[in-house]
């Protein structure tokens, strides 16, 4: 039957994603949340609690997660069951098409919500792009990188204005920073934050031989209204020209900023902006987030668990084998591609799914 095909398809299409929101589910502490808060509103003193509305808010938040959660492990299960039932009965099956249609929606749409509960996933993000030791070699790899990231926004909807972009000698790019606003932005690119490394036979190399060439990848959650305090003369501030695409105006005065906190050594300059005064303000922005997020990591520092997640952080997170093989290799979750053009073609959203799900497990 070939609607029976079509069903049986977008059903086994969320097999996977229903398999991951179950195991996340089972080593999850969502269920003992819900029921500690909602014994603590069920209290008759509940109303004298001065965080009765911090409470409830996550109250709602926990019992929707929990709805729908058992919504869709029973839809997924009784359809499963109705379809092997009614296979050669199309009568049966056609009322049930776009149910099934709307619960592969669902499964989706609750894998993420799963996947990306941190204080900041929902946010927009600054991700920058530095290239590492090795001069054109790295610096090529630096660019490939950051049209990747580009492409990966591109398909996601994600919209993107590059802040900055110091080209390479030769050939690439020094670093870029990237400004990616859009629903859960910085959830789904933190997760390539790290080391990005390339084997490759060099198009650079006269005598073609092999390199390996690394890229290094931040990424910073946007803050909104973050109240950050900052002593001006923990600043120095320096003028450039900017270069590449710009504009008249842009290339031909000194727009672009350069901010240096002292106390902290944290560097961040803008050349995106037309004027001085709008580039001052849009690196203060980056400033105030990338000190938050040092704040935090402090913070989590104290916890052993966190220490060893910087230290895998510090390694190289994946690896992109062009040459004796192809192969691309997340050295986090294991998980392969042996298409790396499409990975490099921004085809990246599996790896960052199976960092994610490895990440809420931990």
């Amino acid at each position: 039957m070939l609607l029976y095909e079509e069903l049986h398809e977008i059903i086994q299409a969320v097999a996977q994603d229903i398999a991951a929101i179950r195991a996340y589910w089972k080593d999850s502490t969502i269920v003992a949340q819900f029921n500690d808060v909602d014994a603590q509103v069920s209290n008759p003193e509940f109303y004298k609690n001065p965080n009765k509305e911090t409470i409830l808010s996550k109250q709602r938040t926990l019992k929707a997660l929990v709805d729908q959660y058992n919504a869709i492990d029973t839809g997924y299960t009784t359809y499963q069951d109705l379809l092997e039932m009614f296979k050669d009965d199309e009568a049966e099956l056609k009322p049930m098409k776009l149910d099934i249609i709307k619960l592969s929606k669902q499964i989706t749409k609750c894998k993420l919500m799963l996947l990306l509960t941190g204080p900041h996933d929902a946010n927009n993000c600054y991700l920058s792009i530095n290239s590492g030791a090795g001069g054109t070699e790295s610096q090529d790899w630096a660019e490939m990188l950051t049209r990747m990231f580009l492409r990966f926004c591109e398909r996601e909807g994600f919209k993107v204005e590059v802040l900055d972009h110091q080209s390479g000698e030769g050939a690439g790019l020094k670093s870029a920073t990237l400004h990616v606003r859009g629903e859960n932005a910085y959830g789904f690119l933190k997760a390539e934050m790290g080391i990005h490394r390339l084997v490759r036979i060099s198009p650079f190399d006269a005598n073609k031989r092999r390199h390996t060439s690394f890229a290094g990848v931040t990424v910073i959650p946007e803050i909104e209204n973050a109240v950050v305090e900052i002593d001006e003369e923990d600043l120095r501030i320096d003028t450039f020209r900017a270069g590449g695409a710009g504009g008249q105006h842009v290339n031909k005065t000194e727009s672009a900023i350069r901010i240096t906190h002292i106390p902290s050594g944290i560097v961040v300059q803008c050349q995106n902006e037309r004027s001085q005064g709008q580039n001052k303000q849009t690196g203060m922005k980056m400033l105030k987030a990338r000190l938050l997020q040092k704040q935090e990591e402090e913070l989590k520092a104290k916890d052993s668990a966190y220490e060893r997640k910087k230290i895998e952080w510090g390694s190289q997170i994946r690896s992109y084998i062009l040459h004796p093989y192809k192969m691309v290799k997340d050295h986090r979750t294991d998980l392969e591609s042996h298409q790396p053009d499409d990975v490099l073609d921004g085809d990246i959203m599996h790896f960052i799914e199976s960092y994610l799900l490895l990440e809420a497990k931990q």
